[in-house]
């Protein structure tokens, strides 16, 4: 093969020479692995795959006001009372204000080295006079700027050149780094995308200022699993740990009513039973039926009411269609069609679905019940919760989750969901 010919660019951009030579190590070299650091916060170490891993770089989202600073400062706390060496770097607060949150979350007796300041020269050259921390968190990227690149901080070059030199940083002095990061209106991290590559971890934290719980969702996790939530409820005092989620979104009542199926959710490995809402209003005039979704996708909504009625023979053309998942929670497993088609077909007979029964099942669009993923996970979280009844797949339950449910009904079809809900009195 011949050589290309050789030009100005490529004479004063070659880069085959002149470099440091790399070490290369094999997989199973004797070097010691990095040990987790537990955060004090079980629901945390969850969301981590089981705490902070030394060296690692951590981003987490989250809308405002969502309780970003309060549950950082709260693992910082945590972690100082253990022993542990924390930096917490404040760019958006003076030093004073996260003091007062510190003093009303009871937390002013942790020997946490406090700073208010938004230089990242300033930060390392700090960082480096003195022995490297266990934990640096640094609340919010967004407000960090470099006096080596141009533009206002929150720049893209801004945010990308002080994360990639405060991430060299954790990386060279095994120090855990858990940056804040702003959201945008879309729920996604403000600032360059390569950011999210840069890190190992990224984390958003969600829920509405509204409702009392909070979901911390890993969505990225080289050293864990991804889909993994841990759960907070905002008190008074803090963020307390939620270790039953299901007892947030589940309505307690005894009598069950038309319109509402319980749907076992599969969060990471955390199975969450959730309540989902119907309501079938007939109209009787010729204008055009509502469809509103609180907590699920539309669009899912749209597909499942043309299967019932095509493959069932309902009609829901007549009538608005309203849905909501109730505590505020949003779902994203397919395996909610069925509990929703159960809660959409008791609301349309005005019949209430059998008592503490579960429902589970992704419906295609030839009306067929198909399985789903870890349905002996879901059955043993209801079971534990006190219900008896399941419906799902043919083959949703092996030998284990029978054993949990004697009354576990295998469903073939929608048309089986139909017979059960309409044919029940």
């Amino acid at each position: 093969m011949e050589e290309a010919p050789a030009t100005v660019f490529s004479a004063k951009h070659d880069l085959s020479g002149g470099g440091r030579a790399i070490d290369f190590v094999a997989l199973d070299a004797p070097t010691p692995l990095p040990v987790r650091r537990k955060t004090g916060l079980p629901e945390f170490d969850r969301a981590l795959g089981g705490g902070l891993v030394p060296g690692s770089a951590v981003l987490m989202g989250g809308d405002p006001g969502i309780g970003k600073s309060t549950l950082l400062l709260q693992t910082a706390a945590s972690i100082a009372r253990g022993g542990g060496n924390v930096v917490y770097i404040s760019g958006e607060e003076a030093a004073g204000q996260v003091r007062l949150r510190a003093e009303r979350l009871g937390l002013a007796d942790a020997s946490i080295k406090l700073a208010s300041a938004t230089s990242v020269r300033d930060i390392l050259t700090t960082l480096g006079s003195m022995e490297s921390p266990d934990l640096l968190v640094i609340d919010s990227i967004q407000t960090m700027h470099s006096d080596q690149i141009e533009g206002a901080p929150g720049t893209v070059s801004q945010v990308r050149g002080c994360a990639l030199e405060l991430i060299r940083y954790a990386k060279s002095s095994d120090c855990a780094l858990v940056l804040v990061g702003h959201v945008t209106k879309d729920g996604n991290i403000a600032g360059p995308r390569v950011m999210e590559h840069m890190v190992d971890v990224v984390m958003s934290f969600e829920g509405e200022r509204s409702h009392q719980y909070r979901v911390l969702r890993a969505l990225k996790n080289r050293f864990g699993a991804v889909d993994e939530i841990g759960v907070f409820a905002m008190e008074g005092q803090g963020l307390a740990e939620v270790s039953n989620p299901s007892s947030l979104f589940l309505s307690g009542r005894d009598e069950p009513l038309a319109g509402s199926a319980v749907f076992p959710a599969l969060e990471g490995t955390r199975p969450v039973l959730v309540e989902i809402q119907a309501l079938i209003v007939r109209l009787q005039s010729g204008a055009t039926p509502r469809r509103a979704v609180v907590g699920w996708d539309n669009g899912r909504l749209a597909m499942l009411l043309a299967v019932l009625e095509a493959r069932c023979g309902l009609n829901f053309s007549s009538a608005e269609v309203y849905l909501n998942v109730a505590g505020g929670y949003r779902l994203t497993d397919p395996a909610a069609d069925l509990a929703v088609a159960a809660a959409l077909v008791s609301a349309l007979s005005d019949r209430a679905l059998p008592r503490r029964s579960v429902w589970f099942g992704e419906v295609s669009l030839a009306g067929e019940i198909r399985p789903v993923a870890h349905a002996n996970l879901r059955l043993r979280e209801s079971a534990k919760l006190g219900f008896d009844s399941a419906a799902g797949p043919t083959n949703g339950a092996g030998k284990e989750g029978k054993g949990d449910f004697p009354d576990y009904r295998p469903m073939s079809s929608l048309l089986n969901l139909v017979d059960r809900v309409v044919g029940s009195s």
